[in-house]
């Protein structure tokens, strides 16, 4: 295959890669555009397969058939509740790949020049601190390490300490290569420096940022194969590599956006909850104008706090939006939240799903647990358009979500979600909240809306025995 017939054909990947991004970004064409994007990677592997004469390699194959089979069972085999963490994953192996290409050229290469090794060193680092930061933002959705931020003493100067280092040590490859030994030693260096700061960069965030954090990876995965690309001189890899990085930062704006964040604010942890408000939530400003007090010790999950007969509610209703949250994807309830949504219209009401743009612990986490069961895509409403309806609703369920719905992000100055766009529920003329118990959300901050005594209406316990509870009474 001739380079200019190569160059044709990664133009038009690229563009069905790019193509694919713009249709997932519409819920409706998502699937599709998955699809597409899929398709046109699977023909980029192949047209390198082909341009290199790697086709008739037998081992090879070997390793992409036992990559395809691990890949299928695990798609079979993971829950949609531990989604995030599997993408993550996904973000680190990305990172991991580069990495390896960025060694094997530096190492192995002798005729590279000062730009290879350069890229090289690049693409090794951001790599490696794309695998180390995943793995440890998946350990901490998994809970296999603490959720809450871990701030070490010190914590913002050994970060930038070690940054610093990294990018030296990366440096320092450029202007060694020429010994192979020396080059050998910088390169083991830099892949320790970057990897300790991959786990002080993500250590420290916590709560409500963990999305933004697994976008930003996302980004850095992209960003280490475009890099990796430069390093080995193919085009196509530096272009979808590109494309990942970019629409991985664009996703991540977007999210820091819908937080009122900046970006540096959530990198160097700053306004991020802390260790005291994991544990006994915030009782500063975040209820400062409410009348606090303990719930009534009579209360009952199929009863509510405020003696209204939710099923009633509900049954009247002519206009209903449900909020989903993370505790209906740790409760697996999305299948009862379909059943109640049928339910419902069959009484003639009509039913919307409002989806908070961070709600759970990924990028449109809660929408793929929707239609995973079948909700239509033009009932998902997102923050801005479904606000205004608000008021004009009869009921708002919200079912395990807390800090999306929290008005505490108006009034709680210093807390991790205080001008956070949320979705202005305590609007509706009646709320019912299907939560587990009465503890703060992920940020740790609580939520006023618990102790309201009017309008409201608490059924606490475990969603999916909740949802069913209102459909065998509705």
């Amino acid at each position: 295959m001739s380079d200019m017939v190569y160059y044709v054909l990664c133009g038009f990947l690229v563009l069905g890669v790019l193509c694919g991004i713009a249709l997932m970004s519409k819920v409706k064409y998502s699937v599709k555009g998955n699809l597409l994007s899929s398709i046109c990677v699977t023909l980029a592997i192949l047209v390198t397969l082909y341009k290199y004469n790697l086709l008739s390699d037998f081992a090879l194959w070997i390793c992409i058939i036992a990559g395809l089979v691990v890949g299928l069972w695990g798609a079979y085999k993971v829950k949609m509740i531990n989604m995030p963490q599997t993408v993550a994953i996904l973000n680190g192996f990305g990172g991991a790949a580069s990495a390896i290409v960025a060694s094997i050229s530096l190492l192995e290469s002798q005729t590279i020049g000062v730009f290879s090794y350069i890229t090289g060193g690049l693409a090794l680092s951001v790599g490696v601190v794309t695998l180390i930061g995943s793995l440890v933002a998946a350990g901490k959705l998994q809970g296999l390490l603490p959720q809450k931020p871990v701030v070490w003493k010190k914590h913002s100067f050994i970060l930038s300490m070690s940054l610093l280092i990294t990018v030296i040590s990366v440096l320092a490859i450029a202007f060694t290569g020429a010994d192979r030994t020396i080059l050998f030693g910088m390169v083991f260096f830099c892949l320790v420096t970057s990897g300790f700061f991959g786990v002080a960069f993500t250590v420290r965030v916590g709560g409500a940022d963990m999305p933004i954090t697994i976008s930003l990876l996302n980004s850095l995965s992209g960003v280490a194969g475009a890099v990796a690309g430069m390093v080995i001189s193919d085009p196509l890899l530096i272009a979808v590599g590109g494309v990942v990085g970019a629409s991985g930062l664009l996703l991540t704006q977007v999210m820091c956006k819908a937080m009122n964040r900046p970006l540096s604010d959530i990198l160097l942890g700053k306004s991020t909850v802390n260790s005291q408000n994991i544990s006994h939530g915030y009782s500063g400003n975040a209820v400062k104008n409410e009348s606090v007090q303990k719930p009534q010790e009579s209360i009952k999950p199929e009863k509510g706090i405020h003696k209204t007969d939710p099923a009633m509610i509900l049954s009247t209703a002519k206009k209903v939006i449900i909020v989903p949250g993370y505790g209906m994807a740790l409760a697996q309830a999305q299948e009862q939240v379909k059943q109640l949504t049928d339910k419902l219209e069959d009484k003639g009401a009509e039913v919307l799903f409002a989806v908070h743009p961070v709600a759970g612990r990924m990028p449109g986490h809660m929408n793929v647990l929707l239609c995973e069961v079948d909700i239509p895509y033009d009932r998902l409403c997102e923050m801005d358009d479904i606000n205004p309806q608000i008021a004009e609703c009869d009921v708002v369920l919200v079912i395990g979500a807390n800090d999306v719905v929290n008005p505490a992000a108006n009034t709680a100055v210093g807390t991790p979600i205080y001008g956070m766009p949320v979705l202005e529920v305590d609007k509706a003329r009646h709320i019912i909240i299907c939560n587990y118990d009465l503890k703060p959300g992920y940020a740790g901050v609580e939520n006023p809306l618990y102790y309201r005594k009017e309008g409201v209406t608490l059924l606490l316990g475990d969603a999916k025995d909740t949802i069913k509870k209102l459909i065998s009474q509705v």
